[in-house]
Protein backbone atom coordinates (compact mmCIF):
# COMPACT_ATOMS: atom_id res chain seq x y z
CA UNK A 1 0.00 0.00 0.00
CA UNK A 2 1.30 3.38 -1.03
CA UNK A 3 0.70 6.05 1.64
CA UNK A 4 1.37 9.79 1.51
CA UNK A 5 1.81 11.17 5.02
CA UNK A 6 1.38 14.96 5.29
CA UNK A 7 2.20 16.35 8.74
CA UNK A 8 4.15 19.52 9.60
CA UNK A 9 5.38 18.40 13.04
CA UNK A 10 8.52 16.36 12.43
CA UNK A 11 8.25 14.29 15.60
CA UNK A 12 4.63 13.32 14.99
CA UNK A 13 5.37 12.56 11.33
CA UNK A 14 8.34 10.36 12.27
CA UNK A 15 6.36 8.49 14.94
CA UNK A 16 3.45 7.85 12.56
CA UNK A 17 5.75 6.64 9.78
CA UNK A 18 7.55 4.31 12.20
CA UNK A 19 4.27 2.96 13.57
CA UNK A 20 2.88 2.23 10.10
CA UNK A 21 6.09 0.60 8.89
CA UNK A 22 6.28 -1.62 11.99
CA UNK A 23 2.65 -2.66 11.59
CA UNK A 24 2.84 -3.70 7.97
CA UNK A 25 5.88 -4.32 5.76
CA UNK A 26 3.77 -3.68 2.67
CA UNK A 27 3.18 -0.04 3.56
CA UNK A 28 5.29 2.33 1.47
CA UNK A 29 5.32 5.68 3.28
CA UNK A 30 6.20 8.97 1.60
CA UNK A 31 6.56 11.81 4.13
CA UNK A 32 5.96 15.50 3.40
CA UNK A 33 5.99 18.41 5.85
CA UNK A 34 3.39 20.73 4.31
CA UNK A 35 0.30 20.90 2.12
CA UNK A 36 2.01 22.33 -0.96
CA UNK A 37 4.54 19.47 -1.02
CA UNK A 38 1.68 17.00 -0.56
CA UNK A 39 -0.17 18.45 -3.55
CA UNK A 40 2.98 18.22 -5.68
CA UNK A 41 3.34 14.53 -4.77
CA UNK A 42 -0.35 13.81 -5.42
CA UNK A 43 -0.01 15.40 -8.87
CA UNK A 44 3.11 13.39 -9.71
CA UNK A 45 2.04 9.88 -8.68
CA UNK A 46 -0.85 7.77 -7.38
CA UNK A 47 -1.24 6.99 -3.69
CA UNK A 48 -3.72 4.53 -2.19
CA UNK A 49 -4.08 6.68 0.91
CA UNK A 50 -3.44 10.26 2.00
CA UNK A 51 -2.97 10.47 5.78
CA UNK A 52 -3.02 14.18 6.54
CA UNK A 53 -3.15 16.80 9.25
CA UNK A 54 -5.57 19.71 8.73
CA UNK A 55 -3.60 22.75 9.85
CA UNK A 56 -0.19 22.95 8.20
CA UNK A 57 1.73 25.45 6.05
CA UNK A 58 0.50 25.85 2.47
CA UNK A 59 -2.58 23.84 1.57
CA UNK A 60 -4.62 22.48 4.48
CA UNK A 61 -5.61 18.83 4.72
CA UNK A 62 -9.17 19.84 3.81
CA UNK A 63 -8.00 21.66 0.66
CA UNK A 64 -6.03 18.55 -0.36
CA UNK A 65 -9.16 16.43 0.17
CA UNK A 66 -11.22 18.86 -1.90
CA UNK A 67 -8.61 18.77 -4.70
CA UNK A 68 -8.65 14.94 -4.76
CA UNK A 69 -12.44 14.98 -4.89
CA UNK A 70 -12.35 17.41 -7.84
CA UNK A 71 -9.95 15.07 -9.68
CA UNK A 72 -12.33 12.14 -9.00
CA UNK A 73 -9.26 10.44 -7.53
CA UNK A 74 -9.43 6.93 -6.05
CA UNK A 75 -6.98 8.00 -3.31
CA UNK A 76 -8.65 7.53 0.09
CA UNK A 77 -8.19 10.24 2.72
CA UNK A 78 -7.86 9.93 6.49
CA UNK A 79 -7.57 13.15 8.44
CA UNK A 80 -5.62 13.02 11.68
CA UNK A 81 -5.97 16.18 13.73
CA UNK A 82 -5.72 17.68 17.19
CA UNK A 83 -8.97 19.56 16.63
CA UNK A 84 -12.39 17.93 16.51
CA UNK A 85 -14.05 21.15 15.38
CA UNK A 86 -17.53 20.73 13.94
CA UNK A 87 -16.75 22.84 10.86
CA UNK A 88 -13.73 20.69 10.02
CA UNK A 89 -15.68 17.45 10.22
CA UNK A 90 -18.56 18.81 8.17
CA UNK A 91 -16.23 19.97 5.39
CA UNK A 92 -14.24 16.71 5.57
CA UNK A 93 -17.47 14.78 4.98
CA UNK A 94 -18.43 17.09 2.09
CA UNK A 95 -15.03 16.52 0.46
CA UNK A 96 -15.39 12.73 0.61
CA UNK A 97 -12.90 12.07 3.41
CA UNK A 98 -13.07 8.40 4.47
CA UNK A 99 -11.67 8.70 7.99
CA UNK A 100 -11.41 11.40 10.65
CA UNK A 101 -9.37 10.67 13.78
CA UNK A 102 -8.06 12.76 16.64
CA UNK A 103 -4.31 12.55 17.25
CA UNK A 104 -4.80 11.38 20.81
CA UNK A 105 -6.62 8.23 19.61
CA UNK A 106 -4.80 4.93 20.45
CA UNK A 107 -2.41 3.72 17.74
CA UNK A 108 -4.36 0.50 17.17
CA UNK A 109 -7.39 2.65 16.33
CA UNK A 110 -5.38 4.29 13.54
CA UNK A 111 -4.36 0.90 12.12
CA UNK A 112 -7.93 -0.37 12.34
CA UNK A 113 -9.21 2.83 10.64
CA UNK A 114 -6.72 2.42 7.77
CA UNK A 115 -7.84 -1.21 7.24
CA UNK A 116 -11.52 -0.27 7.29
CA UNK A 117 -11.04 2.71 4.96
CA UNK A 118 -9.06 0.61 2.47
CA UNK A 119 -11.94 -1.91 2.59
CA UNK A 120 -14.29 0.87 1.46
CA UNK A 121 -15.77 1.93 4.80
CA UNK A 122 -16.04 5.39 6.34
CA UNK A 123 -14.69 5.82 9.85
CA UNK A 124 -15.58 8.96 11.78
CA UNK A 125 -15.70 9.07 15.56
CA UNK A 126 -19.50 9.05 16.29
CA UNK A 127 -19.26 11.90 18.80
CA UNK A 128 -17.36 14.05 16.30
CA UNK A 129 -19.83 13.26 13.51
CA UNK A 130 -22.73 14.12 15.79
CA UNK A 131 -21.23 17.49 16.71
CA UNK A 132 -20.85 18.36 13.01
CA UNK A 133 -24.53 18.00 12.20
CA UNK A 134 -25.86 21.19 13.80
CA UNK A 135 -23.25 23.74 12.70
CA UNK A 136 -23.73 25.59 9.42
CA UNK A 137 -20.64 27.17 7.85
CA UNK A 138 -21.68 30.57 6.44
CA UNK A 139 -18.47 31.18 4.45
CA UNK A 140 -18.03 30.34 0.80
CA UNK A 141 -14.69 29.08 -0.55
CA UNK A 142 -13.55 32.49 -1.83
CA UNK A 143 -14.26 34.22 1.47
CA UNK A 144 -12.55 31.40 3.34
CA UNK A 145 -9.40 31.66 1.19
CA UNK A 146 -9.19 35.45 1.58
CA UNK A 147 -9.79 35.22 5.34
CA UNK A 148 -7.20 32.48 5.75
CA UNK A 149 -4.54 34.61 4.03
CA UNK A 150 -5.60 37.65 6.07
CA UNK A 151 -5.16 35.59 9.24
CA UNK A 152 -1.56 34.92 8.15
CA UNK A 153 -1.01 38.69 8.22
CA UNK A 154 -1.10 39.33 4.47
CA UNK A 155 -2.20 42.74 3.22
CA UNK A 156 -5.15 43.23 0.85
CA UNK A 157 -2.69 43.72 -2.04
CA UNK A 158 -0.80 40.50 -1.16
CA UNK A 159 -4.03 38.51 -0.90
CA UNK A 160 -5.15 39.89 -4.29
CA UNK A 161 -1.82 38.79 -5.79
CA UNK A 162 -2.05 35.29 -4.32
CA UNK A 163 -5.65 34.73 -5.42
CA UNK A 164 -5.23 36.48 -8.81
CA UNK A 165 -8.12 38.88 -8.16
CA UNK A 166 -8.54 42.64 -7.77
CA UNK A 167 -7.96 44.32 -4.40
CA UNK A 168 -11.56 45.55 -4.40
CA UNK A 169 -12.76 41.95 -4.73
CA UNK A 170 -10.58 40.94 -1.76
CA UNK A 171 -12.10 43.76 0.29
CA UNK A 172 -15.59 42.55 -0.69
CA UNK A 173 -14.82 38.94 0.32
CA UNK A 174 -13.36 40.05 3.65
CA UNK A 175 -16.22 42.41 4.48
CA UNK A 176 -18.74 39.67 3.58
CA UNK A 177 -16.91 37.27 5.93
CA UNK A 178 -16.77 39.91 8.70
CA UNK A 179 -20.55 40.55 8.34
CA UNK A 180 -21.47 36.86 8.25
CA UNK A 181 -19.46 36.15 11.39
CA UNK A 182 -20.60 39.33 13.22
CA UNK A 183 -16.92 40.18 13.67
CA UNK A 184 -15.41 43.60 14.30
CA UNK A 185 -12.58 43.25 11.75
CA UNK A 186 -10.73 40.70 9.60
CA UNK A 187 -8.57 39.43 12.50
CA UNK A 188 -11.64 38.91 14.68
CA UNK A 189 -13.42 37.17 11.77
CA UNK A 190 -10.43 34.85 11.26
CA UNK A 191 -10.35 34.03 14.99
CA UNK A 192 -14.08 33.16 15.05
CA UNK A 193 -13.82 31.08 11.85
CA UNK A 194 -10.76 29.23 13.20
CA UNK A 195 -12.53 28.41 16.47
CA UNK A 196 -15.47 26.96 14.57
CA UNK A 197 -13.23 25.02 12.18
CA UNK A 198 -14.44 26.99 9.16
CA UNK A 199 -11.02 28.26 8.10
Amino acid sequence: MNILLAEDQAMVRGALAALLTLTDDDMQITEVEDGDSALKMLKSQHYDLLLTDIEMPGKSGLELSQWLQQQASSTKVIILTTFGRAGYIKRALEYGVSGFLLKDAPSDELISTIKQVMAGKRVIDPELAFSAIGEIDPLNDKERRALRLASEGLSTADIAGKLFIAEGTVRNYLSEAINKLNASNRIDAARIAKQKGWL
